[in-house]
């Protein structure tokens, strides 16, 4: 087998090989960082209290002041 042969396939095994961990390395780390989370995020403007609510709430009461809220847009 000629050199440039031999020096190509050492590239290329050592790419895949890279190519390979950095892969595993990526889907380990997403497998343990947390879940976003589907609810609203609101802030009461009477009080200025941050709290989330269910995803399906369009409207949601402030659980300091007792104001009625509409979820933050971003």
């Amino acid at each position: 087998m000629p050199i440039p042969h031999l020096i190509f396939t050492y590239v290329v095994v050592l790419l895949a090989g890279l190519t390979g961990a950095a892969l595993y390395s990526e889907f380990r780390r997403r497998s343990f960082e947390p879940t976003g989370s589907e609810d609203r995020i609101f802030r009461c403007r009477h009080c200025g209290y941050v709290y989330t609510d269910d995803p399906d709430v369009a409207r949601s009461r402030c659980s300091q002041c007792g104001q009625m809220n509409e979820a933050i847009k971003f």
